[in-house]
């Protein structure tokens, strides 16, 4: 099988070293053009680590930060792309609870809140609209992403890397710094949970589920927790994940959570040209070069 994974073939390992050789020597277009290549799977990755889009970007920018002022200190002993995702994992990790951490706790109190949310006819009168079609979609979009919450963090992290974005056990070792075995087997152990979960909850992988996205959104909204009139989850994207891994669909192994699985990879791949904008204009602005630290050469 073709393994799919945002690691793609075609990137060129020695273009980011060039770039990051020109960054050091003070070519601020070359700084910008490293973060470009970068910056959207760093977000898309703290996205499903932190649910809130606005808590994303400030997890990126931290992480943007960190990666510039530590490019002195890359020293070659991996390559550039596995050294900088394992500064986005490491920060990831050892990041502060998070809001979304105190609201979703596990798998048993998630599935309490949904079962108690009243079920309700479609609050709009037509759902095979447009309009009304993007907002069950954000409701999905919402609620799954709820579920990856229920994960522990490492768990969720392992997850993103190696369920949803099919990174090869051998990298997401090499950036976790743990062994291929113990990447397989943490990645195994977290799609069973999330599997067996959504088989016996949700709808979209078990149709005789009774929890429907359409009969929940009327709750959504009255919590607040989706509003029509500013949809989230599926904004700033022209792709979804599963258009932007290399995948063989004609040689996909049949695993346990292939449904489960497939609706994370249907979801949007996040590229907000206004958050990319005001991270490079972050970059760019003279109080940050004038405090700018690359870190010492080795």
């Amino acid at each position: 099988m073709k393994q799919g994974t945002l690691i793609e073939t075609s990137y060129q390992e020695a273009s980011d070293l060039q770039l990051r050789s020109d960054a050091l020597n003070g070519n601020t277009k070359a700084l910008d053009q490293l973060i470009r290549n970068h910056y959207a799977f760093i977000y898309n990755v703290a996205l499903k680590m932190v649910l809130d889009p606005n808590d994303a970007e400030d997890v990126t920018q931290e992480i943007v930060i960190k990666i510039i002022t530590h490019l002195g200190k890359f020293q070659g002993r991996s390559s550039f792309r596995t050294w900088l995702y394992r500064i986005v994992v490491n920060h990831i990790l050892t990041l502060k609870k998070m809001h979304c951490e105190y609201i979703v706790q596990d798998f048993d109190q998630y599935a309490r809140e949904l079962n108690q949310m009243p079920d309700h006819d479609f609050p709009f009168q037509d759902s095979e609209t447009p309009e009304s079609q993007q907002i069950l979609e954000e409701i999905k979009l919402s609620c799954t992403a709820g579920m990856l919450m229920c994960l522990d963090r490492e768990q969720r992290l392992v997850y993103t890397l190696g369920g949803i974005f099919e990174v090869d056990h051998n990298l997401g070792a090499e950036i976790l710094d743990i062994t291929p075995a113990n990447f397989r087997q943490k990645l195994s152990r977290a799609r069973k949970q999330l599997h067996s979960f959504m088989h016996n909850q949700c709808s979209l992988v078990n149709p005789s589920n009774p929890c429907k996205c359409a009969k929940k959104t009327k709750a959504f909204i009255d919590s607040g927790v989706v509003d029509p009139n500013h949809l989230v989850y599926r904004s700033h994207f022209t792709r979804r994940i599963e258009q932007i891994l290399e995948k063989d669909h004609h040689k996909m192994e049949k695993e346990l959570d292939t449904m489960t699985q497939s609706l994370y990879q249907n979801a949007p791949y996040q590229e907000s040209e206004a958050f990319k904008k005001k991270l490079l204009d972050l970059i760019d602005s003279k109080r940050f070069q004038d405090t700018l630290d690359f870190g010492r050469e080795s």
